[in-house]
């Protein structure tokens, strides 16, 4: 009879082969959805194209935040959920499947109210959309990482997110170009923003039939036993007792408090040099360009030292690229801060996700996933209509100092009190 140590061991090295073994479709399959789902994504998480539609709707930068705030409102609603809904999963790709559509639902949901509606009824349903696209975009988020560390060995996630990333974002930046020179500016199908809505959801859409349709995965070695969401929730103090992670969940605190300056670089770039299709174009296509240039290096330096590095690096290029919207005057400057900018969102969201799943026990990974999830929604939810009331009563210069303050904060925690995660021996 054979002793549960040792059936732990036999189903560790089955799993362990079957990865192996399907390692080339599965890459493949994570790469090309990827690629499609990022350059549709792109086209709406871009801090240039949803603020400037906000702005043409509502001629308010309150409007602007409120927007950006619903999104994460959502997201902060459905990670502890979604985490753990599949954390005793065998198989998490039917779950991952069912929340990826409807997040592109949402997507179509904002094309739709584009075309059709207009006036109030216009402004409700798109903030209805973006409250519904921020709850499975953070359910999503769990699931598909879980699915990845799955998958993907460690040893090459780093590789994959980055080459996917510099494909995906670089076509991302010739459509971004694309839909504000013509689609927008244009105003395509009699709405250029919609139409642009409606060419992310097919691109989406198609990433996520191939993910469906390639992915083999295999069932979970160690499944955790079934547990109330409260019960699990009561839990979540364990999780803290690693100081690594800790540390490391504060310093996403500040450095996602810093983001939510987004929603405004582009308002502000337009009060500068006046807002426009061609402003949006120009200014999506450097962001989402240098996004893209830059994951070329963020990929293969996380594989070989480890994503605290990388992390680090990403910050700096973001305080930069403040900096430059602050300090500088004319279209150089801006234009440059929206290069760095671009550098260090990509960097950090590589860096970051990447780290989460290399704290602690993989059994524990879901519920890590969904903690950092949801306490960056909490903050990017709560942040940008107060940053959109600052703006309207004092402009730009107090939030940028805000944002400034809180990556050097974010900075100064990573690299003093946490530790690259593996290259420890064991948390504290």
């Amino acid at each position: 009879m054979t002793d549960p140590a040792s059936a732990q061991r036999l189903a560790l090295a089955a799993h362990s082969r079957f990865v192996d073994e399907n390692l080339g479709r599965n890459y493949r399959a994570n790469f090309i959805h990827g690629v499609l789902g990022l350059t549709g994504f792109r086209l709406i998480y871009a801090p240039t194209i949803i603020p400037a539609y906000l702005l043409l709707l509502t001629g308010s930068t309150a409007a602007v935040g409120l927007g950006a705030a619903l999104l994460q409102l959502g997201a902060t609603i459905s990670p502890i959920a979604s985490g753990s809904r599949v954390e005793h999963r065998s198989h998490i790709l039917p779950y991952a499947i069912r929340v990826g559509s409807m997040m592109r639902v949402m997507i179509l949901g904002l094309a739709l109210t584009g075309y059709f509606l207009t006036g109030d009824a216009l402004l409700i349903g798109t903030f209805a959309c973006f409250l519904l696209l921020g709850f499975f975009s953070g359910a999503q988020r769990v699931a598909f990482q879980m699915l990845m560390s799955k998958l993907i060995p460690i040893r090459k996630r780093g590789r994959l997110q980055g080459y996917r990333n510099f494909a995906g974002g670089l076509i991302a930046a010739v459509l971004a170009w694309a839909a504000g020179n013509y689609l927008i500016a244009d105003e395509w199908l009699g709405n250029g923003y919609a139409t642009t809505f409606l060419f992310a959801f097919l691109l989406t859409s198609a990433g996520l039939v191939v993910l469906k349709t390639m992915i083999r995965e295999p069932p979970a070695p160690i499944p955790r036993p079934q547990m109330p969401l409260m019960q699990r929730i009561r839990q979540f103090p364990e999780l803290l007792e690693d100081r690594d992670f800790s540390w490391f969940l504060a310093a996403q605190g500040f450095s996602t408090m810093a983001r939510v300056g987004a929603p405004f670089w582009t308002v502000y770039a337009g009060t500068q040099l006046g807002l426009d299709g061609a402003l949006i174009g120009g200014l999506s296509f450097v962001f989402l360009g240098s996004d893209t240039v830059s994951n070329v290096i963020w990929g293969p330096l996380g594989d070989r030292f480890g994503f605290k590095l990388v992390y680090a690096l990403a910050l700096g290029c973001s305080i930069a690229g403040v900096a430059l919207l602050i300090l500088g005057s004319g279209a150089t400057p801006i234009y440059a801060g929206f290069v760095f900018l671009g550098m260090g969102g990509s960097g950090w969201m590589l860096a970051a996700t990447t780290m989460v799943l290399e704290f602690g026990s993989p059994s524990d990974t879901p519920m890590r996933l969904a903690l950092v999830t949801t306490m960056e929604g909490a903050i990017a939810a709560s942040g940008p209509v107060a940053a959109g009331v600052m703006v309207a009563a004092s402009g730009f210069t107090p939030l940028f100092a805000i944002v400034l303050t809180a990556q050097v904060l974010a900075l100064a925690m990573l690299v003093v009190k946490v530790r690259e995660p593996r290259h420890r021996a064991g948390p504290d």
